[in-house]
């Protein structure tokens, strides 16, 4: 069985190294390809990829133009975006150029580590537009659940959330930890991304 096959395209060596330490820890049979650039990542010596590590701010052609040229040449590969910063436009022009998961630098090694676990095992998981229905259903989020996703997705916190909604702060933190549980995600900003591409907000 061949290995897994990742590669991490991020400007910053030092977080590339730390990403390549987290992979080789937490899984079994990899290999792991590092590019600071795209021009650099499309020369990469491999014709298979199962998943690529993307990093929106990079020098010269950034991670969101750069989308198209790396699923041409490795069409099967899932992609995961990753920044240091959550930008809701940039995540739905990443959805839109096909993406399939956005995870923070914020985030901790494990839990990105989860993630990207999840994303591996999930032989269904599509890019926006092609999500199965299933994926859909398995949201089952209810009326109010909607409403602060929505307002989760807007950027806003659970403070303003709880506001908007007339609604204690502790009831609000309740709802979003019930919303990343029916997702299947572990931060706010997953939330947002996963909801966008399963078309459970406009």
């Amino acid at each position: 069985m061949s290995p897994t096959r990742f590669l991490l395209i991020d400007d910053h060596t030092l977080f590339r190294s730390g990403i390549a330490m987290v992979l080789t820890a937490g899984l079994k049979d990899i290999e792991i390809f590092e590019a600071a650039s795209i021009a650099e990542a499309l020369r990469t010596p491999t014709d298979t990829l199962d998943l690529l590590l993307l990093d929106v701010q990079l020098q010269g052609l950034n991670g969101l133009e750069g989308i198209a040229l790396l699923k041409r040449k490795w069409p099967e590969a899932k992609i995961v975006v990753v920044s240091a910063l959550y930008d809701p436009e940039a995540v739905r022009e990443a959805l839109e150029r096909g993406a399939h998961r956005f995870i923070s630098k914020a985030q901790t090694p494990d839990a990105m580590l989860e993630t990207i676990t999840a994303l591996l095992d999930d032989h269904s998981a599509a890019p926006e537009g092609t999500s199965s229905a299933s994926a859909v259903r398995s949201a089952k989020l209810t009326p109010r659940q909607c409403e602060v996703l929505d307002l989760l997705c807007q950027g806003l916190s659970n403070k303003m959330i709880g506001r908007r909604l007339n609604l204690s702060e502790n009831t609000i933190r309740g709802h979003v930890q019930a919303i990343l549980a029916a997702l299947q995600v572990s931060s706010r900003s997953e939330a947002a991304f996963m909801s966008r591409r399963l078309g459970l907000i406009g």
